[in-house]
């Protein structure tokens, strides 16, 4: 076992690195982006701080919404460019209030709903 060391991680050119929360079942909820900064807090606190790009600031999972990602376990990707959080998701994960954000599938050429949100 090796110490973690993010400068090893392939961050874009604006420091971001891709972080796609899955839950411990297996379904993919959501892809955000991650800084070294919100990381470091996931890290540290065990709950799953992501960067808003459109904020331009650290943005925790459920701070207003009270739907927290709780990190169980991350992975970093063979090319160390992408990141995987499995994550107990509480609530739904996506701003429309659904379970995950790919709720929607393309079928036949045409686009379906796979749920309704929960809320």
């Amino acid at each position: 076992m090796m110490q973690f060391d993010p400068s090893t991680l392939l961050w874009d050119d604006r420091g971001l690195i891709p972080a796609i929360a899955q839950a411990e079942d297996g379904e993919v909820l959501m892809l955000a982006w991650m800084n070294a900064e919100s990381l470091d807090e996931t890290l540290r606190t065990g709950q799953v701080t992501y960067w808003s790009r459109s904020r331009a600031e650290l943005w925790r999972k459920g701070a207003t919404s009270g739907h927290t990602q709780r990190l169980i376990d991350l992975r970093i990707d063979c090319d160390r460019d992408c990141l995987l959080l499995i994550v107990s998701q509480e609530g739904p994960a996506c701003h429309t209030n659904r379970r995950s954000c790919f709720y929607t599938a393309l079928r036949d050429g045409s686009e379906t709903e796979l749920s309704e949100p929960m809320l």
